[in-house]
């Protein structure tokens, strides 16, 4: 693997783990893993619609992100070989 290969899989990896944790974040709609999980944790951060938004745009910037690594970590292999 390349330096920049080894860049690119690091920040997908952060990006992966951040992800997740944003999603988890979330108020839940219903009964389900996001008020198993995280149910304690936002419950006193969800109150805010504010908090909300801020959250779906952390949650879509994160996505762009990961998305993108992937995009370039498949060209990087591509053209590597």
């Amino acid at each position: 693997m390349t330096l920049y290969q080894w860049i690119v899989a690091g920040i997908l990896v952060v990006t992966s783990l951040l992800l997740i944790m944003s999603v988890l974040l979330h108020k839940g709609k219903g009964g389900g893993l996001s008020d198993m999980f995280g149910g304690g944790v936002s419950g006193g951060l969800s109150g805010s619609s504010v908090v909300e938004r801020n959250l779906d745009r952390i949650s879509i910037v994160l996505s762009i992100i990961w998305i993108a690594c992937i995009v370039g970590l498949s060209l990087l292999y591509k053209h590597s070989i």
